[in-house]
């Protein structure tokens, strides 16, 4: 019996759910009172130990689910023929490892950063429920099943956003729940012509798409399809669905920010990956006007993106223009239908997650200690917190793709999957793209480092600030590793990934 893999999305669900009812029956009782924001270190305590361990417990129990064997499990029938339906494979497995690594780090650093946001129960019960509907849609084994714990993961998310309550926060989550609605419809709107034109709903490595049920109808199966990838890209940033990634970011606490950037926005990489390769088939799109405007909608997106980036001084808005940037470089690599730039494009997937939680809970910690929030206020900052800024740098470094840093290697993957990929013009124009986006990766990443290592003669030092903030620097130092380790060592993965390949071609 495999029902045993559902255990590291029931125990996350449940202890999340709890602490939310421990929230609100304390709110009940204290007459109106926001005492959780001021809980007593004793009770910080209890709760900080208690998050931990259901952390590193799911943890574990998703990590032995995902590489110990391809399981499945059927729950039950949500209509006939269509059933709620687990399977881990290799897709899932390397989707869960990573969203598992940034979820535990990102965990442990909110315990020291929520003390000054409050509401901790609250924020950490919604944490642990988003993490199990994580898992969930991970090791979905069909359209419907990743459907619905799609759509939960935008409701359960949503709080996550609007956590400190304010006019500028509920807006910013109301903006980012109409627009994932509005993308999800669109891929509703897919679903049906699927279900009927395909030989199943399960995913399968290569498509289960009928060509006889299709025949006849291939202009609107193309149009069912582009707005699919039109709709699950809203998840993913991509243009012109995107503009919630900027107004978001700015207003959720610093570690909601890492956890939407690095792994709720790869929710919508997901989904294109099962409808493309899983579900309708690279033979079906190849070649097609489906494939040409998707792959101008990424690099419009790429280049935007990253030009918006550049142009922005608000430090939190910088960084999430950039995820919309860089975001679409794996959606480019997925639309070229090759299988190196396939293998790039979830190298890239991979690597993104890590680099861009480094850089939010780096934002975080800048706020925490000094309150700034601005580009131009972090001058001498790397006087002041030196680890913090070199952790920054390294994963700057791997944003913009130095060698040996990580995002080099995804980013090679792209540039040579494009140039051998048979898409016309898009063969030359996709690498210019990803080189002029490279370029103003470092024109709004390097900066910081610059000022803030070198703020001039004139600076007055202030030491002592990375003092009392071990809890957030660990969690930062190890995603900065891991930006360099997977960069000098990435073959493993590559191979992994590439072998996947070959099975979806």
């Amino acid at each position: 019996m495999n029902a045993w893999i559902l255990l590291p999305v029931i125990l996350p669900a449940l202890s999340g759910i709890c602490l939310l009812c421990s929230s609100l029956r304390s709110h009940l009782h204290s007459s109106g009172v926001d005492v959780w924001n001021d809980l007593k270190e004793e009770e910080r305590g209890r709760l900080h130990r208690f998050v931990g361990i259901v952390l590193v417990l799911t943890a574990v129990l998703a990590l032995l689910a995902a590489w110990s064997g391809e399981h499945e499990v059927r729950l039950f029938e949500l209509m006939e023929g269509i059933p709620v339906y687990f399977r881990i494979d290799a897709v899932g497995k390397m989707f869960v490892t990573f969203v598992t690594i940034v979820w535990v780090a990102v965990g442990f650093y909110s315990f020291l950063y929520m003390k000054h946001e409050g509401e901790e129960r609250r924020f950490f019960g919604f944490f642990l429920l988003v993490y199990g509907v994580l898992i969930a849609l991970d090791f979905a084994g069909n359209l419907v099943t990743m459907y619905l714990f799609y759509e939960l993961m935008t409701l359960s998310s949503m709080p996550l956003v609007m956590h400190n309550g304010s006019k500028e926060a509920i807006m910013a989550a109301l903006k980012y729940l109409f627009y994932s609605m509005c993308g999800a419809y669109l891929g509703l709107f897919g679903i049906f012509f699927l279900y009927r034109c395909c030989d199943t709903l399960t995913f399968t490595a290569g498509g289960s798409l009928n060509a006889a049920l299709v025949s006849g109808r291939e202009g609107t199966m193309l149009i069912a399809v582009m707005a699919m990838l039109i709709g699950f890209g809203a998840k993913a940033g991509m243009f012109p669905l995107h503009a919630w990634l900027p107004t978001a970011h700015p207003v959720a606490p610093s570690p909601a920010s890492a956890a939407l950037s690095a792994v709720i926005v790869k929710s919508g990489v997901l989904a294109v990956v099962r409808v493309v390769y899983y579900m309708v088939g690279t033979e079906f799109l190849r070649g097609t006007w489906v494939q040409t405007v998707w792959m101008t909608l990424t690099l419009l997106t790429v280049f935007l993106g990253s030009l918006l980036a550049f142009r922005e001084p608000v430090f939190k808005k910088r960084l999430a223009y950039s995820t919309v940037s860089q975001v679409s470089y794996v959606l480019f690599g997925l639309s070229l239908l090759q299988p190196q730039a396939f293998t790039g494009a979830l190298l890239h997937t991979v690597f993104h997650a890590f680099i861009k939680s480094a850089l939010f809970l780096t934002a975080g910690i800048i706020i925490y200690q000094t309150g700034k929030t601005r580009v131009d206020e972090l001058r001498g900052i790397g006087k002041e917190m030196p680890c913090m800024l070199w952790c920054y740098t390294f994963a700057s470094l791997g944003l913009i793709g130095i060698p040996p840093m990580s995002g080099f290697v995804s980013k090679w993957y792209l540039a040579q999957g494009a140039l051998q990929a048979s898409v016309g013009a898009f063969r030359y124009l996709g690498p210019a793209v990803l080189l002029a986006s490279a370029l103003l990766t470092a024109g709004y990443l390097l900066p910081v480092t610059i000022n803030g290592f070198l703020p001039g003669k004139d600076w007055k030092v202030r030491s002592g600030e990375e003092n009392g903030i071990q809890m957030m620097l660990i969690p930062l130092a190890v995603l900065a590793a891991l930006t360099i380790l997977l960069g000098l060592f990435p073959n493993p993965l590559a191979s992994y990934i590439y072998e996947l390949a070959m099975t979806v071609m």
